[in-house]
Formats: C-alpha cells, sequence, structure tokens
C-alpha cells in the first residue's frame, strides 16, 4: 500500500455516515443469516456487517462512532485491510455476499469504477450512498472554495428504478472554485434538507456504472453551469452574505 492515501471520511454535513432512513431501510430487509459486506467502514462501520474492507486497521476504526445497533458483527479476522483500487479482486467468490454497502466512500478514491465493478461481481444487490451534486457544488460550506475540499468527483445516479440504475463519476475539476455560474453561492447548502445532500442507489444483480468524459472545455461548462441554473430556478433567490460569495472572495484575493 506504499504511496496510497484514501481518506475514509464516511461523514455528511450532519455528521451521520449513512442517511438515517437508509440504514432502518437497509436493517429491515436483511435476514438473520444474510452474509453483508461494508466497503469503506473504518470511520463509523455498520455494526451488521460481517465482513470490512478498508484500508484503514481494525484497532482504529469508529472514530465516529458506528451505525447500527448492537454488537459487531464483524471481527479482527473479518476486517480486511487493503488498498480496494488496487485493481487486485476483492477476495470473494462471485455472487457470494448477500448484501454490499458502500456509502460515503466512492467519491474519495481515485478509482470508483473499479470498486463498483467488484461489489456487481461479489454481491447479489448492494446500497451506494454519495454526496449530491447539490452539496458537492456548493460554495463555502466547508472554506471559501466548492465542496468537500478532498473529494475526488461529482456523482451521478440514476435510480434502479429506471432498470438497471447507474451511477457516472465526472472528475471534480478546479475551475468550480473560480467560475461562481458552475457553483451554488453562499448560503444555499445552508438551506439544504438532509436528503438533499445525499444520493442513493439501491440495486439488486447488478447496475450500470462509468466514468463521464467531456472532450472540450464548453462540454465541460454545459455541465456544471446547466445543473446550477436549474437548480437555482426551482428555488427561492438567496441572497450572497457580504464578503462570503465566491465572486468576492476571488475580487479580494486579486486587490492583495
Amino acid at each position: 500500500m506504499t504511496g496510497f492515501v484514501q481518506i475514509s471520511s464516511r461523514l455528511t454535513r450532519n455528521g451521520a455516515a449513512m442517511f438515517a432512513a437508509s440504514l432502518d431501510k437497509i436493517l429491515d430487509q436483511l435476514g438473520d443469516a444474510d452474509v453483508v459486506l461494508d466497503i469503506g467502514a473504518w470511520g463509523k462501520p455498520f455494526t451488521r456487517a460481517n465482513w470490512v474492507l478498508d484500508h484503514m486497521p481494525y484497532e482504529t476504526r469508529g472514530l465516529y462512532g458506528k451505525d447500527g445497533d448492537g454488537p459487531e458483527r464483524f471481527d479482527e479476522r473479518t476486517w480486511i485491510r487493503r488498498d480496494i483500487c488496487s485493481r487486485e479482486p476483492f477476495p470473494f467468490r462471485d455472487k457470494e455476499i448477500d448484501f454490499v454497502i458502500c456509502s460515503q466512500t466512492l467519491e474519495d478514491i481515485r478509482d470508483p469504477v473499479w470498486v463498483c465493478s467488484e461489489m456487481v461481481r461479489i454481491a447479489k444487490a448492494g446500497y451506494i450512498e454519495v454526496p449530491s451534486r447539490l452539496e458537492e457544488q456548493s460554495y463555502g460550506f466547508q472554506g471559501p472554495w466548492v465542496g468537500w475540499g478532498h473529494h475526488h468527483w461529482l456523482i451521478d445516479i440514476t435510480p434502479a428504478d429506471i432498470k438497471p440504475g447507474r451511477i457516472e463519476f465526472s472528475f471534480k475539476h478546479h475551475i468550480l472554485h473560480g467560475k461562481p455560474n458552475q457553483a451554488f453561492p453562499a448560503g444555499f447548502h445552508e438551506r439544504l434538507a438532509p436528503e438533499e445532500c445525499v444520493q442513493a442507489l439501491w440495486w439488486e444483480n447488478d447496475f450500470e456504472y462509468g466514468e463521464r468524459v467531456f472532450g472540450a472545455p464548453e462540454e465541460l461548462d454545459e455541465y456544471l453551469e446547466s445543473f446550477v441554473a436549474d437548480q437555482l430556478s426551482r428555488r427561492p433567490k438567496i441572497p450572497s452574505p457580504s464578503g462570503r460569495s465566491l465572486g468576492g472572495f476571488l475580487r479580494r484575493r486579486i486587490r492583495t
């Protein structure tokens, strides 16, 4: 794992690793004999998981608590420490896992497409949770930049009710931080409901996945700007607090 860096934050705005309603739904549908794998679980592991894959050691787990009540079903033996992006197959047979969870992890890692391919191979069903673009394209909630500073991807999910469901990854380009019309203004994030900060894919048997590639700068601009314009047109106008807008921040930097 030399040179490998993976941030396993598992945190949303309200400090929860997994959206609470999703956690309840997962627990309701699992049978006692179902084999569950949690990928990227270090910060707040799912106690019902039988297996965990994460690059961090078992002894340091649970920095932010745990998901679910009751004792942990996994133990040191079933906590597999590894680089999940190494392109080395996960140590499970095809469809050996009844249910796989990958929550607040894919946006952090260098090769989410590989991880998706392995989830489809080893699991019969699963749950994926990532930040929404409403959150990831919002300015100023973590600092004077757009979205979470350590996230690599903007992610679009087509729900599985439009079979078979699809998750698509777009490189989170740094131009987001310099073009106000490609990001939501300061104050927008604070108005989001908790369920708007995340998006999820529930899937059975398989799902589609891939990276969105832009052939020209204009295509990327359209992808970023059209989403922001469409969402802002649906909501009440948000006044920019003095000194907190992206444009104001950039102008102050230029003057100094």
